[in-house]
């Protein structure tokens, strides 16, 4: 992809695209997944990906879309209730929400491209999800807590979740798609395997949004019969 972009157009999945030598985890993934969205490696592409891939899904699904605003819109009472100050967040929600809007008036991809590779606002909305994914970890540290190595759950939270540029683990995925009620899968091409290895989070749950997961990178895939 261009290295000035955040995300990019899609193209067809080959084994040249996925970088993978490989042969049997190239035809697993060519043969379920028709396109493939890159998205830049900058620390932030989990929830680049994520966010970028959600709000695809919601431009042609008015239910779905208000199901999202609202809780969006509730969120802002989760994120007061683990102690954030609301001028930390107010314009990103705030940011998040007019992007949303202003896409139900306008649901071209070029529109949805346009707002993700503005970096501004790019950022402001992956923030937000980091910010929201932080709330959700400190509001269940009960069950949270014994799944990170750190003195805290809130210095952890500080550092390695509500910081731009800092890679995501499995922690934060559980909590962001609880939060959101969003199950994702991630398709790993990492490890020995002859086959990638498919993780859906949460368990058993049916996957709304797929993200190729290889050498530390989230990018976008597509199933073959989503458009």
């Amino acid at each position: 992809m261009d290295e000035s972009g955040l995300v990019s157009l899609k193209e067809a999945t080959s084994a040249q695209v996925l970088e993978e030598p490989e042969a049997t985890k190239c035809q697993d993934i060519c043969h379920q997944f028709g396109f493939i969205r890159r998205v830049k490696g900058d620390g932030n592409c989990f929830y680049r990906a994520f966010c970028f891939r959600l709000v695809e899904t919601l431009v042609h699904n008015e239910s779905a879309m208000k199901r999202i605003k609202d809780k969006l819109l509730r969120s802002h009472e989760e994120l007061l209730k683990a102690g954030f100050d609301e001028n930390e967040f107010k314009d990103l929600l705030s940011t998040f929400l007019r992007v949303l809007d202003q896409l139900e008036a306008d649901d071209r991809e070029e529109t949805l491209l346009g707002f993700f590779n503005d970096q501004a606002t790019s950022d402001s909305m992956v923030k937000y999800l980091r910010l929201l994914t932080s709330a959700h970890l400190q509001n269940h540290a009960d069950f949270f807590q014994h799944f990170v190595e750190a003195p805290s759950l809130k210095a952890y939270c500080t550092q390695e979740v509500e910081a731009m540029a800092m890679e995501c683990d499995h922690v934060e995925i559980l909590a962001l798609s609880e939060t959101l009620d969003i199950s994702v899968c991630i398709i790993s091409m990492d490890g020995s395997n002859s086959h990638p290895v498919y993780h859906t989070i949460p368990e058993g749950s049916q996957p709304s949004l797929y993200l190729l997961y290889k050498t530390s990178h989230y990018d976008i895939l597509y199933k073959c019969r989503e458009h």
